[in-house]
């Protein structure tokens, strides 16, 4: 039976990527070693590094001025350094769209004064609120939004102008799905483990000019970037395993035609599934059509127990890990870049069965 893998993270990774890592996995390049026990001081291991970085920088036409951070620690730790490595003027605005926003904004509270632009919670995050500007801060530090919302499936359909405040951006759920303009951004930060590889992988892709010192402010020697970029990722052990793994998804997707050819990938996919959700009597999205994750697809029945004997009958056919967020409980559908249209347009057959046997 095929398996097709929906988790909204640790998500599903190309199965060519699972092979070319599946022959490397005792001997990589002939070094006689595995990636997983190569020394991060190695010149072996140094070429996979600077690989990663340096295809990271191709697939995203990443400028210049912007330094590439192999880091650990995921988007929670982000929501420390974040603060505690821009703050100037004390201050940041933030838009709070979902749980991971929202935690930013929380945590960001210990360090500067946080001010809320806007949120969507009045309707369970199932929108993008329309923004003020004149609530913009000028004096700002930066500005902070989580692009894609993992849990309840919206995404930004264009970016707030934030003028001369740094722009920073939470892409764990969205990046490399679509070009950006890096140029756009102060940062981006992602973590790897949903379209970049396995978990333990944090990017942070930060312009230069935002890499303070902040030694003597009481930060974390390893809660710098400074010190990240300074020692170009390996400043201690990075994870290793992890950044390999990200250099082979990094080598697919340019294989498949890059970023372009990834966006309308990811738009027939999204489309065959919201299309069949649009149309259904049973099956409801929950998110208003214009703010439409192409990434991450709630919906529900409107009953419990019909949303749990699906989940539990589309496991037994092979559709797996379709549980919404503990949070808010449905169904959700991750289909990142590596989940195949096959696999998409199977999942719309077996709930069309399901709708008809159920409904």
């Amino acid at each position: 039976m095929k398996i097709y893998n929906f988790s909204a993270g640790p998500a599903v990774l190309p199965e060519e990527v699972l092979k070319r890592a599946a022959l490397e996995m005792c001997d990589h390049g002939g070094s006689g070693q595995s990636v997983m026990e190569m020394s991060h001081r190695s010149k072996e291991y140094e070429a996979i590094h600077n690989e990663c970085i340096a295809l990271l920088r191709e697939v995203m036409a990443i400028p210049d001025n912007y330094k590439v951070l192999l880091m650990q620690g995921g988007a929670h730790t982000q929501f420390d350094m974040l603060p505690l490595n821009l703050k100037k003027n004390g201050k940041a605005d933030f838009i709070v769209t979902g749980q991971w926003a929202k935690k930013a904004y929380s945590e960001a509270k210990n360090y500067l004064a946080a001010n809320l632009i806007a949120s969507s919670e009045d309707k369970t995050f199932c929108y993008i609120p329309e923004l003020d500007s004149a609530k913009f801060d000028k004096d700002a530090d930066y500005l902070h939004i989580c692009e894609n919302n993992t849990i309840f499936g919206t995404k930004y359909p264009t970016l707030p102008d934030t003028g001369d405040v740094p722009l920073v951006s939470d892409q764990s759920s969205c990046i490399l799905s679509v070009p950006v303009d890096v140029a756009k951004y102060g940062i981006i930060y992602a973590c790897a483990q949903k379209n970049m590889g396995p978990s333990g992988l944090t990017v942070v892709i930060i312009r230069e000019d935002l890499i303070q010192d902040v030694k003597g402010q009481g930060v974390p020697t390893m809660m710098q970037y400074k010190t990240h970029a300074d020692n170009n990722s390996l400043y201690n052990t990075p994870p290793t395993y992890a950044i390999y793994m990200c250099g082979l998804v990094l080598k697919w997707i340019k294989a498949k035609g890059g970023l372009a050819a990834m966006k309308l990938h990811n738009e027939k996919k999204a489309a065959i599934l919201y299309d069949y959700l649009d149309g259904s009597k049973l099956f409801k999205s929950t998110v208003e059509p214009k703010y439409r994750s192409l990434m991450n697809v709630p919906f529900v029945t409107g009953n419990e127990e019909i949303d749990k004997k699906f989940i539990a009958e589309a496991k037994a056919a092979g559709f797996v890990n379709l549980g919404g967020h503990r949070s808010v409980g449905g169904m959700r559908a991750s289909i990142y870049n590596a989940m195949p249209i096959e696999g998409v347009q199977a999942l719309v057959d077996f709930m069309a069965k399901f709708e008809k046997e159920n409904n």
